[in-house]
Parts: structure tokens; C-alpha cells; sequence
């Protein structure tokens, strides 16, 4: 327990004590604790700016666009591996979804753009041949948001189906024999015997994902960003780096991240709170 112990301490811990940047006017000679104190004047900033408003918009709508496909989808990927008789091929199934988990966020984007370039991706190439005019996927402000979540489901959704399957590999072998002396169908199985085997670990990984609503993940946004897209693919995280980090505004970047994280901490104390009352799992 040694490194990991070590590893939550040097690198989770131990900065949140200069969290305290964010009430102060930084400046690189004094440094952080010499720096003078100005308050909550950057969250004041952050507040006021017309840009507020369109950054939590964007944030949101993805983030939980992104739970309400990516939650449900690993769930459905499991169950149905589960079914599966034949160890080949659900071996292969399992490998064929797991696999583009390992694909890197800059390589996942190159491989978006290639295939959905307007002049020579594959996809306006197939829809030519059809008689389809060419369409500019990513310049698109109605489909950025679909784009996004789908090829992250794509990518993550084989991940996510492990943590299912082994939760249904420890559902008690009884209850499946009880139920097929009851004379259950399949479906039937599945309602009443696997989903409540996975529910505690649906209930966690649900608890965490909702944890993390505003830390919406800033390389694969930053990367698909242009100037067609940018009303509906500014969040927060690409604010912050291009206005608080590029022009080296360090203590406007970690008052907003210190907001996110305060946002994202009460999100979970609620979720966690419900799900205790409706169910007996929790974090705490």
C-alpha cells in the first residue's frame, strides 16, 4: 500500500493546500504564499463574465448527455456477453470493445476528423455515392454534441462492461437454478437475477460518474474544437486553459477549477445521499 498511499498523498493531497492561489493576486517572485490576498475577486470575474452563463450551459448539457448514454450502454454490453454461450465469441466481442479504450484521446480525434472530413472522409464519401451533399460533421453545432458522447461511448464502453461482468461472475450460481426450476425465461433471469447482482456496482460507478459532472474531460474537447463548433464546445475546463493558463492568469484558472471542484464534491454528497436512502449502497 506503500506507492499508491504515497502517489494520493505527493500528487492529490498535498496541492490542495495551494488552492489557496485562487484568493490571491499571484505573482511569480513572491510566490504563492507571498502573494497579497484580493479575496474572491477572481471568482467575482468568472461570475460577471457574459461567458458565464454559455460555459455552464455547454458543460452540463454534455456532461449529462454523456451519463445518460455512457451509464446505460456498458450495462446492456455486459448483460449481454453474459448470455453468450459461445466462449469464442464472446471472447472476441469482449476484445473487439475493449480494445479502443487503449486508443489515445489525439489519435481517437485524428481518426475523427479523417473520417469525417467534408472533402474526404469516408463517411460524406459513402453518402456522394448515395446522392447525399457533403456535410461538415464537426463544423456542425447540432451533431458536435452526439459526435462526442458516441465516439466516447465507442471508446469506453468495453472498459466500463469488465466491472459488470465480474460483478455478474459473483452472482450466487443458486439463484439462477431457483430460477429456472421457477421457471424463468431468460429475460426474466436477467430482471430479476443479474441486474439486481450488478446494481451496487451500478450504484457506485452512477455515484462517481455524477461526482465528476463538471470535470467534463478537456484534451478530446480541446482537440475537436474549431471556430464553427465553439457555441456549443466551450466548457470550462477549455476557458480556463485558454484565457487563465495561455495568458498565464493562474489565479482566475485555479478559482474556477477550485469552483468545479466544489460544485462537483456537493453533486456527489447529494447522489450519495439519495442512493443511501433508496437503496443500501454508498461511498459512505
Amino acid at each position: 500500500m506503500i506507492l499508491p498511499v504515497a502517489y494520493f498523498i505527493i500528487f492529490k493531497y498535498i496541492p490542495m493546500f495551494n488552492a489557496v492561489l485562487a484568493f490571491k493576486d499571484y505573482n511569480v517572485i513572491e510566490g504563492i504564499w507571498g502573494s497579497p490576498w484580493v479575496g474572491t475577486k477572481y471568482f467575482e470575474l468568472f461570475f460577471e463574465n457574459p461567458a458565464f452563463a454559455t460555459l455552464i450551459k455547454n458543460t452540463l448539457i454534455i456532461s449529462f448527455y454523456s451519463l445518460a448514454v455512457g451509464f446505460p450502454i456498458p450495462i446492456l454490453l455486459a448483460l449481454a456477453l453474459n448470455e453468450v454461450r459461445s466462449r469464442r465469441f464472446k471472447k472476441t466481442v469482449q476484445m473487439i470493445t475493449y480494445a479502443p479504450y487503449f486508443i489515445s484521446t489525439v489519435v481517437m480525434v485524428s481518426m475523427l476528423m479523417l473520417f469525417l472530413s467534408p472533402r474526404l472522409g469516408i463517411i460524406n464519401l459513402i453518402g456522394n455515392a448515395l446522392g447525399f451533399d457533403s456535410v461538415n460533421f464537426l463544423g456542425d453545432t447540432g451533431m458536435f454534441r452526439t459526435i462526442y458522447v458516441f465516439s466516447d461511448v465507442w471508446q469506453s464502453m468495453g472498459y466500463s462492461a469488465v466491472i459488470y461482468l465480474a460483478a455478474l461472475a459473483g452472482v450466487d450460481p443458486s439463484l439462477y437454478e431457483a430460477a429456472k426450476v421457477d421457471g424463468a425465461s431468460r429475460f426474466q433471469k436477467i430482471l430479476n437475477v443479474d441486474i439486481p447482482g450488478i446494481m451496487p456496482a451500478a450504484v457506485i460507478i452512477l455515484i462517481l460518474s455524477v461526482g465528476n459532472i463538471m470535470a467534463l474531460g478537456f484534451e478530446k474537447m480541446y482537440l475537436m474544437q474549431n471556430p464553427l463548433n465553439l457555441p456549443v464546445s466551450e466548457i470550462i475546463a477549455t476557458y480556463v486553459y485558454k484565457v487563465g493558463l495561455l495568458n498565464a492568469n493562474y489565479s482566475f484558472a485555479t478559482a474556477v477549477g477550485l469552483f468545479n471542484s466544489v460544485i462537483n464534491l456537493v453533486l456527489l454528497i447529494v447522489v450519495n445521499s439519495i442512493a443511501k436512502r433508496v437503496s443500501t449502497t454508498s461511498l459512505w
